[in-house]
């Protein structure tokens, strides 16, 4: 049941940008972008490719685009990152802390606009306002987010006193401080596992329920995104509440999902590639940060948990799932 629909206008964005005139000119070269995705081509849910066209770039008529698929293997990453710097691009489009790092270290000169849970916290940019480096981009409020869902996990289940926290240590730990000072203003114990696979995810889950976890806080990371089948599969089994990131996990069968909308923040990338490839500097170009945010709710999933949402949280929800 939709209770709210966000709709993002690209108010001319496509029209600003004269790359289709261009294209027309049997002789204008084609700006050439590199993009480093970890998840794969195949991974369900709005992507890169749908964000280009719904701004209205269409690939190979506006922009070459070259895309390197990690299929959610971090080990495979900073291969794709070295030879994404031999093709001599204008740009290079990363998603996720591990992409960006592993193209830093091949270049400081090929602008790259990022999508990731920090640009600052993570180090790849000085300031929101003004990067510094060669990263600018979308930062997603990750710590913030991480800790405002265990808020909305404890408000859905009052009773919640231990929280498992499933996180990626590749996203680095500085996060995490924020979140368990609001656990301590909530009175529920942590219990972090750190999740890189699905066997690690399996070790973490045996170890959380040996101490008595009654939830499950999933934190912001590609790597757990790319694994949230197997995170949703095992909590059903499990019999484990869990709240995550992004719309999708909610709405393939995990419990509840609050966070930024993944349209607004691919299509807010693509907005800011178009930018440098205009010519915008991007030590210079500000980080952009999410301005609207959804929380969904999966009653399917409840019930079979025995679960009863409160109906307060409910009338909030964006989408509930009956």
């Amino acid at each position: 049941m939709r209770r709210r629909k966000f709709i993002t206008l690209i108010g001319g964005a496509a029209a600003a940008w004269p790359l289709a005139a261009r294209a027309q000119q049997p002789t204008a070269r084609l700006p050439k972008v590199g993009i480093l995705y970890p998840y794969s081509a195949a991974d369900p849910g709005y992507g890169l490719a749908d964000a280009f066209h719904d701004v209205g770039i269409e690939e190979g008529r506006d922009i070459l685009l070259e895309w390197r698929y990690a299929e959610a293997q971090i080990e495979r990453i900073p291969a794709l990152a070295s030879d994404l710097e031999r093709l001599r691009l204008d740009a290079i489009v990363a998603i996720g802390d591990v992409a960006i790092r592993a193209l830093q270290r091949e270049t400081t000169t090929i602008p790259i606009i990022a999508g990731t849970d920090d640009l600052v916290g993570e180090g790849h940019a000085a300031s929101l306002a003004r990067p510094a480096g060669n990263v600018t981009g979308i930062s997603i409020l990750a710590s913030e987010l991480n800790a405002k869902r265990l808020e909305v996990l404890k408000e859905a289940l009052p009773s919640v006193t231990r929280a498992a926290v499933l996180w990626d240590p590749a996203t680095g730990t500085f996060h995490l401080p924020t979140l368990r000072a609001v656990a301590q203003t909530l009175r529920v114990e942590l219990q972090e596992h750190e999740v890189t696979s699905e066997e690690t995810l399996t070790m973490a889950l045996d170890a959380a329920q040996a101490w008595g976890a009654d939830s499950t806080n999933v934190l912001a990371s590609p790597t757990l995104h790319a694994l949230r089948r197997a995170i949703i599969a095992q909590m059903a089994v499990r019999r484990l509440p869990a709240i995550y990131q992004w719309g999708e996990s909610a709405r393939e069968g995990g419990l509840m999902s609050y966070g930024p909308i993944r349209t607004e923040v691919y299509q807010g990338i693509v907005r800011q590639l178009l930018r440098v490839l205009k010519g915008a500097n991007p030590a210079e170009l500000p980080v952009e940060q999410p301005t609207k945010f959804e929380l969904v709710v999966n009653l399917k999933t409840a019930k079979p948990l025995g679960l009863a949402i409160p109906p307060l949280l409910l009338a909030r929800a964006d989408e509930v799932i009956e």
